[in-house]
């Protein structure tokens, strides 16, 4: 499991600056909220699915102040039945644990097996700011740079309206 330090070593060979907090153990939005206030950006909400069959694997990342039913996204996504991933499967394919997921867990992603995908409105931010692989911190990128970021992992992306 690849933790923070290595996620600020990738942002600092991609040329990335970020504005960056620690604090508590942080699993869950509401909790989080309450230490971002020195981070000025958008603050995501990353969610990790499988498909029915389990060998397929979804990130869906958009803004943390809105909410989204299963439901909707599988219509939205187009990629059948879905649910939420297993612990297990979690620490598989993004090598992190509940309360910790985010796009950078996709440096542990060395088969590039999970799809990300994007919310569209995200674009219109200046600054998106995620957990940096441990829920006692998190950081704030300019859109682009995390643009650059996703373009380096390998991964699939798409950017879609969520909402």
């Amino acid at each position: 499991m690849v933790g923070q330090e290595k996620v600020y070593e990738i942002l600092a060979t991609l040329g990335i600056t970020f504005d960056y907090v620690e604090h508590p153990a942080a699993p869950t939005i509401e909790i989080a909220r309450q230490y971002w206030k020195n981070l000025d950006s958008t603050h995501c909400k990353n969610l990790f699915f499988r498909n029915h069959k389990g060998d397929r694997h979804y990130l869906v990342i958009f803004d943390c102040d809105h909410d989204l039913a299963i439901h909707d996204l599988e219509k939205r996504l187009q990629q059948g039945k879905l649910s939420f991933a297993s612990e297990k499967r979690m620490e598989k394919y993004l090598g992190l644990r509940p309360g910790s997921v985010s796009p950078f867990g996709l440096i542990n992603d060395t088969e590039h097996h999970v799809h990300v995908f994007l919310d569209e409105n995200l674009r219109k931010a200046q600054k998106l700011s995620f957990h940096p692989n441990d829920n006692r911190a998190s950081l704030a990128v300019k859109v682009e740079d995390f643009i650059r970021y996703m373009d380096q992992t390998g991964n699939g992306y798409e950017w879609i309206e969520l909402y």
